[in-house]
């Protein structure tokens, strides 16, 4: 019981420092800026170009899509710097010769991530209602809440498998930004799936977002969550799988720095 308190402390402080640390609350104006502000330019330039240019899907459509993909910022980008940032910092030889739960530590990383993507998602959402009239009086608030936290535990557990790339190259960003867009493309948030060729639509089965997405848009029509949990199961499996991934690289990667003495870069 004592071992479980402490691994509960390493877990939930760990969590909390490293998201301070990320952000820097003393200016708060970059957290505003990167979450409420950036998120919402990017819907508005996908809303009109992609209704304009469809011709066929609504504002709403895009609205969704755009909404969840808020997740991605938080889950890939997020995870990925808090992980990095210990090597940043010069903090890395003391994250893996201290004694404490790697498992903790690990999974720490992304807690906070995921309640700032699921409050992403939120935010983007409510920009739906107020700037392109999106309809929400047919969905089930609690069916679109376990929806979006299942989506964007998923994608937080693809941040913590990228995060763990951080600890062996100097541009570990550029990765990052490229699967942010090809999440954007493969995703369905901004073009339907089944307007994509088929081997688009395999690829997309293999990423997170895309059942979410779907599952989203499912729900806030007025469909309920059994409705959707079928595809959802596949997501929660989908992101267990990443963070299993990534913990196992994770290890690896503490065994072979502290074998070969490289505990700062390898």
């Amino acid at each position: 019981m004592k071992r479980m308190i402490q691994n509960m402390h390493i877990f939930f402080e760990g969590a909390l420092l490293s998201y301070r640390a990320l952000f820097r609350w003393l200016t708060p104006t970059t957290y505003l800026a990167s979450k409420v502000l950036s998120p919402l330019s990017m819907m508005i330039f996908f809303v009109y170009i992609g209704a304009y240019a469809s011709g066929t899907n609504s504002a709403s459509f895009y609205v969704i899509g755009n909404a969840l993909i808020f997740t991605a910022s938080s889950g890939i980008f997020g995870v990925t710097m808090s992980i990095g940032g210990e090597r940043w910092s010069g903090t890395l030889p003391y994250l893996f010769g201290t004694p404490a739960n790697r498992m903790a530590m690990f999974f720490g990383r992304a807690l906070m991530h995921i309640l700032d993507g699921m409050l992403g998602v939120f935010i983007g959402l409510v920009w739906g209602v107020v700037l392109f009239g999106l309809d929400l009086t047919k969905t089930d608030p609690a069916a679109l809440t376990v929806t979006i936290l299942i989506t964007t535990f998923s994608t937080a557990g693809l941040g913590l498998l990228m995060g763990c790339l951080s600890l062996i190259t100097r541009n570990v960003m550029l990765v990052n930004n490229t699967v942010y867009f090809l999440l954007l493309l493969f995703s369905g948030a901004n073009i339907a799936l089944e307007t994509l060729p088929q081997w688009m639509q395999s690829i997309s089965s293999f990423l997170p977002l895309t059942r979410g997405i779907k599952s989203t848009r499912a729900i806030i029509n007025g469909e309920g969550l059994v409705d959707v949990m079928d595809i959802l199961y596949v997501e929660v499996v989908l992101g267990i799988v990443f963070v299993l991934l990534g913990y196992f690289l994770f290890r690896f990667f503490e065994t072979q720095a502290k074998r070969m003495g490289t505990l700062e870069i390898f």
